[in-house]
């Protein structure tokens, strides 16, 4: 199932009445809808074009023409792919043989990434990169798991100058937050999007004045409703046992995206940097006989 599907499904319980009558029909038969103006699926689902207007919006979409853009697009990539090439992600199996785990961990990384490619809005990532560049001061939010990808991040932005940092405490995020100002950047990483403690962090940077940019899995969330630019990753890994193996890559993808760009968009002045951090780590390194 698409990353959108797969969302509509396990949202069905949050919508309003009318809301989950235009989810339904969207699951039951998506070829059809990407085929429909909003007017007959309006008349088909009993409901008025504002709310299918509406409930895009909550999705994350500009509107009914870009969902049924990016569904169709998820819908071709489905039917193209070859049977066993990885489009559902395998859970941990008791007793699997190393070269069966081996391939079931690539095809999960292999889908995440696929599926988060499938979701992005070029439009939305060029205006996190264009704040980032022009950001006085980046600080990044995650707990546990999500602060692995916030700590990946910021190490990224500190070897091209960034002033940045990340923080995994919650004390430590919310006296962060409370130093922004505008023309500073509060990035915050939760793959629910509902971890209390970055929510908190990323109200009280916005309360501050600060730009801020949210990455969780696709879907609607309490941290990408509340960040000025939502970012999304795919939303299909579930259950315990796999550890946010995949949904952890699928957004560290993202996170190189953001620095690529940002590095493509002020090419004279990040690659000097980049390049004189590698210079200084490798001389330093050398110095001391190769230890790391």
């Amino acid at each position: 199932m698409s990353p959108i599907l797969y969302a509509l499904e396990h949202e069905k319980s949050k919508l309003s009445q009318m809301e989950r009558k235009l989810a339904e029909r969207i699951l039951a038969s998506p070829g059809e809808i990407v085929h429909m103006g909003i007017t007959e699926l309006a008349e088909q689902c009993g409901i008025s074009p504002a709310t299918i207007t509406r409930f895009c919006k909550v999705l994350h979409f500009k509107g009914f023409p870009d969902f049924k853009v990016k569904l169709a697009a998820e819908i071709a990539h489905s039917d193209g792919s070859p049977e066993g090439s990885g489009s559902s992600y395998q859970d941990i199996v008791a007793g699997n043989p190393l070269s069966v785990i081996v391939e079931a961990m690539q095809a999960n990384h292999l889908a995440s990434i696929r599926d988060t490619t499938s979701l992005l809005d070029l439009e939305r990532l060029q205006s996190a990169i264009d704040v980032l560049c022009l950001a006085r001061r980046v600080d990044m939010y995650g707990m546990a798991t999500s602060s692995i990808v916030a700590q990946d991040f910021y190490q990224k932005l500190i070897r091209i100058g960034v002033n940045c940092t990340a923080f995994a405490d919650s004390h430590m995020q919310i006296t962060s937050a409370s130093s922004l100002q505008e023309g500073d950047v509060a990035f915050a990483v939760s793959y629910s999007g509902e971890t209390p403690e970055t929510i908190d962090a990323l109200s009280c940077a916005a309360a501050s004045g600060a730009a801020t940019i949210s990455l969780t899995s696709y879907g609607s969330s309490s941290l990408a409703t509340l960040a000025d630019i939502p970012l999304f990753s795919s939303s299909l890994e579930q259950g315990m046992r796999r550890g946010d193996m995949a949904s952890r890559i699928a957004q560290l993808h993202i996170i190189d995206i953001l620095f690529t760009g940002m590095v493509s968009t002020r090419f004279g002045d990040f690659i000097p940097r980049l390049e004189q951090s590698y210079l200084n780590v490798q001389h330093y390194r050398h110095k001391r006989g190769g230890q790391s």
